[in-house]
């Protein structure tokens, strides 16, 4: 699926998730760019970023129900996939999942984090640095997380841009930017997200997760969302023009 968005940034969504999920759509609404969707998960990639007609501009990468550390042939292709492009120069965003797996593939480490990780609206506070990705956005802010592994150790290469009490939240590397959090959440996922943790969560936890899924609460969310804007200018910035034809 395509969203021929009217940003004029093409960009590729390699959507990580497994089976039916609201990944791409999520994406798809968020990002004001021409998308093509790769389903990673299944085995489909973009053409290599060495291609001499690459049909993008720039990289998200999604979220996944998976480990980054799984041994699943199609993870190490995206690992390499994902190094590849960050050796290019090419924009890319990963979000949770691919925040994880951006940083294990330029020699970052990765580990489970024991209980239930974080799930639900969380601060998140940006350190004391400046970068285009949070250009706009306040010091402190409010992202939905569900997450149960972390971002352990960085290569010395990267810079840590934003952390929680729990866990590192944001980083970058050459032209690339990792974010645990999700911007691209809107109220039916995460409302879908938590539902799905019943059985491995109590009834308990669920339910209080639930109750602050509301209007109010998700709308102090909107400054999460400028790190999409902003990482598109990056990619606008960046890109070869195109011939326009008459």
């Amino acid at each position: 699926m395509n969203n021929t968005g009217s940003g004029g940034v093409r960009v590729a969504l390699l959507d990580a998730s497994v089976g039916e999920t609201p990944a791409e759509r999520n994406f798809t609404r968020e990002l004001d760019a021409e998308v093509r969707t790769y389903k990673v998960s299944e085995g489909e990639f973009p053409p290599r970023v060495d291609a001499s007609e690459r049909p993008f501009d720039a990289v998200v990468v999604s979220g996944s129900q998976t480990s980054v550390y799984d041994e699943e042939p199609w993870i190490a292709a995206t690992a390499a996939w994902v190094r590849e492009a960050v050796k290019a120069g090419v924009p890319l965003l990963g979000v949770c999942w691919g925040h994880q797996l951006l940083a294990r593939a330029v020699g970052g480490e990765v580990d489970p984090m024991g209980g239930i990780g974080e799930l639900g609206y969380t601060t998140v506070e940006r350190l004391e640095t400046s970068d285009p990705l949070f250009d706009g956005v306040d010091p402190s802010f409010v992202a939905f997380e569900t997450h149960t592994d972390e971002v352990t150790a960085l290569p010395s290469a990267a810079t840590p841009l934003a952390e929680t009490e729990r866990a590192l939240q944001a980083f970058r590397v050459e032209n690339a930017w990792g974010a645990q959090f999700h911007p691209e959440y809107d109220r039916d996922t995460a409302r879908w997200v938590t539902e799905n943790k019943r059985g491995w969560l109590d009834d308990e936890t669920v339910d209080a997760v639930l109750e602050t899924v509301t209007a109010e609460r998700h709308a102090q969310t909107a400054q999460a969302t400028r790190v999409f804007d902003n990482f598109l200018a990056v990619a606008r910035r960046t890109s070869t023009p195109r011939e326009v034809s008459n």
